[in-house]
């Protein structure tokens, strides 16, 4: 929390002048009746033996009435400033035993710091003003400083009282100045104490997002494993579209129910390979088709419908499937040749890849 030392002096300064002030005819009645009490010697006094003690139990607890309530609100004073300033936290971190504050390094750079600095500024700058504003009342007070004994003892009180006001009055001014700046200055180097570096930035929003590296490889491994679960469903395909090595997608469509073919399974690699040997073994059709396996494996999700940029491309290999299917049913002509699906070039990531490369060699 932010601090200023300055105004918390300010306002037990000012705070205990004006209840000096506010109370001082209650406090010089009490100081004199107490001392009173304590000075009387009497007869009655010689034939008790406890009446010192009692008097001084006395004087004691009517001080102590003055006193206690003068100090308590004089802390109440100071609390209330501090508070003004930062707000309050309870935290049992400043008494907790810390045995990094033992270290001469971590005290060097403690002592070094920009707020010790500052603080160092402050105070001999506070100090030289007190000292010239004092030097400057005593030289022009000197010669009714020497007189002050000469006088009657009421007068010489009251002088004393008139100088001691007009001093105090000068202090606190000084002091309210200093708190002027100070409480800003807090402010601005306890904001700087907060500021978070770049790789604590970096960190912090790690531990609130997720690592991304960890997200990452949790992702693909979810997509791993949903790839290796989507196999059993190959045997439901209408066809199996295939890179010859790399991509193999599993599409089926019922136009009852689907509004769109759907992608049902796919895999890349060893995947791919596991699913192309499932189709052939359930009978279903494998067609080579690079640029359409590779364009759906990048673009559709296993359980959703391709995009819609490849409808044409798809409904041309379902045609030709379909004519193939009826054939070896006997209901109809042989496909003489396999179709050529046109895929826009935008949908392929090779192609993308390879614009990318020559962008980038022809940069200068």
């Amino acid at each position: 929390m932010a601090r200023s030392r300055d105004l918390a002096n300010l306002a037990v300064l000012g705070g205990g002048s004006a209840l000096v002030m506010a109370f001082w005819s209650l406090a010089v009645g009490t100081l004199r009746d107490g001392m009173r009490n304590q000075l009387r010697f009497d007869h009655e006094s010689l034939l008790r033996d406890d009446i010192m003690s009692m008097q001084l139990v006395s004087s004691v607890a009517s001080y102590l009435w003055l006193y206690l309530p003068f100090g308590l609100a004089v802390i109440t004073t100071a609390l209330l400033a501090n508070v003004a300033v930062g707000g309050w936290v309870i935290s049992f971190k400043p008494i907790t035993p810390d045995l990094a504050k033992l270290s001469p390094l971590a005290g060097f750079g403690r002592i070094f710091s920009r707020q010790q600095f500052f603080e160092v500024l402050k105070l001999v700058a506070l100090t030289s003003v007190v000292g010239t504003i004092a030097w400057l009342f005593l030289a022009s007070h000197l010669v009714e400083f020497s007189t002050l004994l000469l006088r009657p003892l009421d007068s010489a009180l009251a002088q004393l009282g008139h100088w001691l006001t007009s001093g105090v009055g000068f202090l606190l001014t000084v002091v309210l100045v200093v708190a002027g700046i100070d409480v800003p200055l807090s402010k601005m180097l306890h904001k700087h104490r907060l500021r978070m570096s770049h790789q604590e930035v970096k960190q912090e929003h790690k531990e609130t997002d997720g690592n991304p590296q960890l997200k990452g490889r949790m992702r693909a491994l979810q997509r791993e494993a949903a790839n290796r679960s989507s196999i059993s469903a190959v045997p439901k395909a209408d066809l199996v579209v295939m890179n010859p090595t790399h991509y193999a997608v599993a599409i089926r469509y019922d136009e009852t129910t689907m509004a769109a073919p759907r992608v049902i399974a796919k895999g890349a690699d060893l995947l791919a390979m596991k699913i192309r040997e499932v189709a052939k073994g359930c009978d279903v059709p494998v067609l080579q088709s690079p640029m359409l396996a590779r364009a759906l494996y990048a673009h559709a999700e296993i359980d959703s419908e391709i995009p819609p940029g490849l409808y044409s491309a798809v409904a041309q290999v379902l045609a030709y499937v379909y004519q193939l299917k009826a054939a070896l049913r006997g209901k109809g002509p042989m496909p003489t040749t396999q179709p050529v699906p046109h895929v826009p070039p935008e949908l392929d990531p090779h192609y993308v890849r390879e614009q990318q490369k020559t962008a980038q060699e022809k940069r200068p």
